[in-house]
């Protein structure tokens, strides 16, 4: 007979007063032989960076600006707003912009649907437009019908009346000679020139303040992934990929909003995703498969229970690539290689490494080991808000690593015509001597072979 989440759910020892999946003791599964969950510290504040962090980035990025000839620099991607500023905002196809000057405070142009979201943001300088496609007046709202007008012209009018008409500005990415023609004529005297790698090398090197942010996300990552396991054992073959997905992702949100204060208010709560993922038996076989995942679990299929959490928006990945008695020898040998790939990835991620060499020797395992035709891409990718960042452990990829980086863990290999496949991943911190592990979650036989 098969248990309701509720069942299990007390079998874990979690309290469902209040919250209904509130409260973490060490928790138990029904049986002995089923693994104990270790009890969860909880998780402390802040769930985002300071605004001191974001006033500090600022002025990092004012001095590269300096270094780099400009007078100021503009940026439109979002990610990029983001880093430097802190505000989360949604992106549409309205234009949303910050403009950072080589000296002075910064200033935010952007759609009336976000007003209140700027203005009770520390950036003081802002102005806005009704809405996109927008004609005539700014900072109100209109009314009357009238030709479109051209927000790109109205947010370089903005710059002009800061002292930018004859500056030199840098823009995130190389644009259509067309498009700087067009730019001309609002600011004839202006120069714009292409800076975006300003930005990306900011990126890409975490400071001591996002790499403490991000951990508090692994952390629950690995919690998720205890909770998941727990959860197919107590259910076996009563239970779908489905509903493991979704019952872990409930209760890690219950979870986290015990330690996390929202009033909801602009700013609190800011870059949450709990997002969890959970597949079985064939889907596991391919590296991006297409379809919905419900498929209930059966003895002798693989399972791919994956995190991807971030927290103020940090985070990274933590998935666990498991297998279920019986297994064929096959199996055995694919997860086995595929583990001693991302374990060796990770050690190898040491500062003055191109990704490249890093790449070729985890793809030369495999290699060594007759298993090319399960190889479908490279180790992996650099980490970020955005998810895949550059640079990548590429074949292709020259960059040297720096101490600070961040990069997922997921040399994967599949087996479409078997119906399985296996792809670990965790968040890998570039160190002096080596590669950091951020998740604790065991990448060995005994927590990943299950017998049901």
């Amino acid at each position: 007979m098969s248990t309701s989440r509720r069942d299990f759910i007390k079998t874990l020892g979690i309290s469902a007063a209040a919250t209904g999946l509130s409260g973490l003791a060490a928790c138990a599964p029904p049986t002995a032989k089923k693994q104990l969950i270790p009890e969860m510290a909880p998780l402390q504040p802040p769930f985002r960076l300071p605004e001191d962090w974001y006033r500090q980035t600022i002025a990092r990025l004012q001095e590269k600006v300096g270094e780099n000839g400009l007078d100021g620099m503009i940026c439109k991607d979002v990610w990029n707003i983001v880093y430097l500023s802190g505000l989360f905002h949604s992106t549409t196809e309205r234009p949303f912009w910050l403009f950072v000057p080589k000296t002075g405070e910064p200033s935010i142009f952007g759609p009336g649907l976000d007003r209140d979201l700027i203005s009770t943001w520390w950036i003081k300088d802002a102005a806005w437009y009704f809405d996109f496609p927008h004609h005539g007046l700014y900072d109100q709202v209109v009314y009357e019908r009238g030709p479109k007008a051209d927000l790109d012209a109205w947010m370089l009018e903005h710059l002009a009346k800061r002292g930018f008409a004859e500056a030199t500005l840098g823009i995130e990415k190389a644009v259509p000679e067309a498009t700087i023609n067009q730019w001309k004529k609002t600011l004839p005297k202006a120069n714009f020139k292409s800076a975006g790698d300003i930005m990306m090398k900011m990126r890409v090197v975490k400071t001591p303040e996002e790499i403490e942010l991000t951990q508090k996300a692994i952390d629950l990552h690995d919690h998720m992934l205890e909770y998941a396991r727990a959860y197919i054992l107590d259910r076996g073959t009563e239970t779908t990929d489905f509903e493991v997905r979704h019952a872990t992702q409930e209760y890690a949100t219950h979870l986290l909003m015990k330690w996390l204060p929202l009033d909801g208010k602009p700013h609190t709560g800011v870059g949450i995703s709990l997002n969890f993922g959970c597949r079985a038996g064939v889907a596991t076989a391919y590296p991006h498969p297409n379809q919905f995942f419900y498929h209930k679990i059966q003895k002798g299929d693989a399972i791919q229970i994956a995190s991807v959490i971030r927290i103020g928006g940090y985070g990274g990945e933590g998935y666990r690539a498991l297998q279920t008695n019986p297994m064929n020898d096959l199996q055995k040998k694919m997860w086995e290689v595929h583990t001693e790939q991302t374990l060796t990835m990770g050690e190898l991620c040491k500062a003055g490494t191109p990704c490249n060499e890093v790449a070729e020797k985890v793809l030369d395992i495999a290699h060594k080991n007759d298993m090319e035709k399960y190889i479908y891409h490279r180790p992996a990718h650099g980490e970020g808000m955005e998810g895949h960042q550059e640079p990548y452990l590429s074949l292709g990829d020259e960059t040297i690593l720096q101490e600070g980086m961040m990069f997922s863990n997921e040399p994967g290999l599949y087996n479409p015509e078997g119906g399985f496949g296996y792809n670990h991943s965790n968040n890998i911190l570039v160190g002096k001597d080596k590669g950091l592990r951020m998740n604790k979650t065991p990448l060995t036989k005994e927590w990943c072979w299950l017998t049901l």
